[in-house]
């Protein structure tokens, strides 16, 4: 497990590092549903992508991926997060995962996301989590886990995202 995770607000500097994590970590996934094209993949990551909503994950101070969540009246919703493949299977998403379901206990509030039907190794690791699937279609499936009373911030990284 690396000595510290952290978060940092997205910068506009930024960028092509995200676009590039969620290449290499969920371009084969895209492709194998829609088909990766760069120009048009680049058009939605620019449309998307908001600087000091979107956080950097770092790892000894290393960037190591991006964390998207969007705290709405009824649920926070885990829009995006995603690694460098060489940080994968480190402990580190489970780690901002865990430390993500207490922030959502703390508010009475399920966590929600989207997972890619293909992407079959993050259905799991969701699974294994806690979370269960609420809709379905041909490619995604919506998966939510509800707090319970053993449900709290068991990791905090630094800066806290405002909720």
């Amino acid at each position: 497990m690396p000595s510290e995770v952290d978060l940092r607000p997205a910068t506009a500097a930024d960028s092509d590092f995200c676009f590039q994590v969620h290449r290499a970590a969920l371009g084969e996934h895209v492709a194998a549903i829609w088909g990766w094209d760069d120009e048009i993949q680049r058009g939605y990551h620019d449309r998307a992508f908001v600087p000091g909503t979107w956080q950097i994950i770092t790892v000894d101070g290393a960037d190591a991926g991006l964390l998207v969540v969007d705290y709405r009246p009824a649920e926070v919703f885990l829009g995006r997060i995603e690694l460098d493949p060489r940080f994968q299977g480190r402990g580190i998403g489970g780690r901002l995962l865990r430390w993500l379901i207490g922030v959502a206990a703390e508010r009475g509030q399920p966590l929600v996301l989207e997972v890619l039907a293909v992407n079959t190794r993050a259905q799991a690791f969701y699974l294994r989590h806690g979370f269960r699937e609420t809709a379905r279609n041909e490619r995604k499936i919506l998966l939510a886990r509800t707090p319970d009373q053993e449900d709290r911030p068991s990791v905090s990284p630094r800066p806290s995202p405002s909720p």
